[in-house]
């Protein structure tokens, strides 16, 4: 099977699980496990931050980066569609105890006006006090849209007049850079915290790493310990995602030009309304009989290729280094025939 459900479905390469077998470990809730001291420093000088954070997960990142950042009773600013909001199980009030100002946006991305429309007056006790403001680069509901470095900047200027955090749910955060051509560490210096996953288009079995400033990390450090997130000889697994980080970043852009291949082939399907712009490795599409959408599923599945719902009438497929430039080949010719 092709399976362009999600880039979460990546397998560890012979490589990467040679890495990972013969991983020095340790107690890291102790501080003592080099394998995931040493993702945590290459991860942190990358993006030009001072530490971080190894987690299970992207959510568990974000998660605890809200919990820092955000006081009970206060609010987060984010794009209604944003993945802190819609897909973390409600973590913001459960976790947090926090409100939530969603925006509207072109494909999951804010702007600096709008942002600066609904940060609430500070001395009025009738509003919540705005605490955060997160954006997701790239956005997965937007189709892998990724952001304008001139509004990222617009935004961190706001947030820094303002005296606000600026969080960065960087779950693909190395598609958009592959887009934005631009270096990690510059790129860093727009967010006060960022998470990013090693699972995803960088291959790693599991893991995200949180990173942000020493006195930020110590603090996040307490909420994951709180969170059940403290693991032990979890070298094990962070070495899967220190060899994501220095051999499967470069390969991206491949992911990114099979998506345009699906694209052009989904175009010129009778029987697709529309196609979301692809700019990374997400593909989203829009049937024109939308309540054909499972039997299309399913039918895809029978040619050996499986792909997703992504609401009404609508299919996403996502390239990953376990799709190949043939995979995708046969997969838009199986859809131009269709």
């Amino acid at each position: 099977m092709i399976d362009l459900r999600s880039d979460t479905v990546t397998l560890p390469s012979a490589e990467m699980r040679s890495a990972m077998a013969n991983a020095p470990v340790g107690d890291d809730v102790f501080k003592e496990d080099p394998t995931v001291m040493a993702l945590e420093a290459y991860a942190a000088q990358l993006f030009g931050k001072e530490a971080a954070l190894f987690c299970s997960s992207g959510t568990q990142t974000n998660q605890i980066a809200i919990n820092v950042h955000v006081q009970p009773g206060a609010e987060v600013i984010c794009h209604e569609e944003s993945h802190i909001y819609k897909y973390e199980g409600g973590g913001i009030a459960k976790n947090s105890g926090a409100s939530v100002r969603l925006l509207p946006g072109d494909r999951g991305r804010i702007t600096a006006d709008s942002i600066s429309k609904w940060i609430n007056p500070a001395n009025d006790i009738h509003f919540p006090l705005t605490q955060l403001v997160s954006l997701e680069d790239t956005a997965n509901r937007g189709g892998g849209a990724v952001y304008d470095l001139q509004e990222i900047d617009k935004i961190s200027m706001l947030c820094k007049r303002t005296g606000l955090p600026l969080h960065l749910d960087g779950a693909r955060v190395f598609n958009a850079l592959a887009v934005h051509q631009v270096e990690a560490a510059i790129y860093g210096a727009y967010f006060d915290s960022i998470s990013i996953c090693l699972s995803k288009g960088l291959g790693a079995p599991v893991g995200s790493l949180l990173l942000g400033s020493s006195a930020f990390i110590e603090k996040a450090r307490r909420v994951r310990k709180v969170m059940g997130g403290g693991m032990r000889q979890a070298g094990i697994i962070a070495a899967g995602g220190l060899y994501a980080l220095q051999n499967n970043v470069q390969r991206i852009e491949q992911d990114h030009q099979n998506a345009k291949l699906l694209e052009a082939a989904l175009l010129k399907c009778s029987w697709i309304r529309d196609v979301l712009p692809v700019q990374t490795n997400i593909v989203v599409a829009m049937l024109k009989q939308a309540e054909k959408r499972d039997e299309l599923i399913e039918f895809l599945k029978l040619k050996g290729i499986l792909c997703m719902a992504f609401g009404p009438g609508m299919i996403r497929m996502v390239t990953h280094l376990d799709t190949s430039t043939e995979d995708c080949t046969f997969c838009a010719e199986t859809l131009e025939k269709m």
